[in-house]
């Protein structure tokens, strides 16, 4: 089964991949986490610490998406290189990308021109996909959560890239849309909403069991319909 945690920034995608591998493990099933490239990444603090001037100059956004959707997809055939039974769980889609690059150019960081390349090296990715037997995945486990809780989860993990206010209107621009996006837009995969405002997995252990068994049930109730649909 595949999962991949989607959200905004700052809501804890990873600290939730981590808590579901642990618990998929700890019941003895096998499981990984494929992780955003962020530590490793040379482009993102460029992004959030560069004048406009400088990012439109350097044409970063534009190459942020492009590092993103490269990673993206080496990621989702890492997946499917996978030969035993494992619950692999990916930090963001591949299908998010697509979103943040339309963002961007609303913002006028990416121009026309380069939406357009790379919506179309979007769909010669999928189409390579297409020809595996299983490019989506199972499940979508959506965090969703106000804006001050964005805000107030992306000060308190400090990565000080993040943290210059100035970009907090960059911030509200990818926040402001992103449910309707999930839910009248995406179409991979089915989707689990965990409203963030009320949930802390590091903090709460009640609120880690609480995802780990909604997680689970969700994915029982997909593998059995598709159990039914086949017999």
């Amino acid at each position: 089964m595949s999962i991949v945690i989607g959200g905004m920034i700052g809501l804890g995608k990873t600290s939730v991949a981590d808590t579901l591998n642990a618990h998929f493990q700890n019941r003895g099933i096998k499981s990984k986490v494929f992780y955003e490239a962020v530590d490793d990444n040379p482009i993102l603090p460029l992004y959030y610490e560069l004048t406009p001037e400088e990012l439109d100059s350097k044409r970063i956004p534009f190459l942020l998406q492009l590092f993103f959707l490269n990673k993206r997809f080496k990621t989702v055939k890492e997946c499917l290189n996978w030969q035993e039974p494992i619950y692999t769980i990916q930090d963001r889609s591949i299908y998010e990308d697509w979103y943040f690059a339309y963002v961007n150019k609303n913002l006028g960081r990416i121009s026309d021109l380069e939406f357009k390349i790379y919506e179309e090296l979007v769909e010669n990715m999928m189409e390579e996909l297409n020809e595996l037997p299983k490019k989506a995945p199972d499940l979508m486990v959506y965090l969703k959560g106000s804006f001050d809780t964005v805000i107030d989860r992306i000060m308190a993990r400090g990565r000080s890239f993040e943290i210059n206010p100035e970009l907090k209107e960059y911030y509200f621009e990818v926040w402001k849309g992103y449910d309707e996006w999930v839910i009248n837009q995406y179409a991979a995969s089915e989707v689990l909403i965990i409203d963030m405002d009320t949930t802390d997995v590091v903090k709460s252990t009640e609120d880690a069991l609480r995802i780990c068994r909604d997680v689970e049930e969700k994915l029982n109730e997909i593998l059995n319909r598709t159990k039914a649909h086949i017999g």
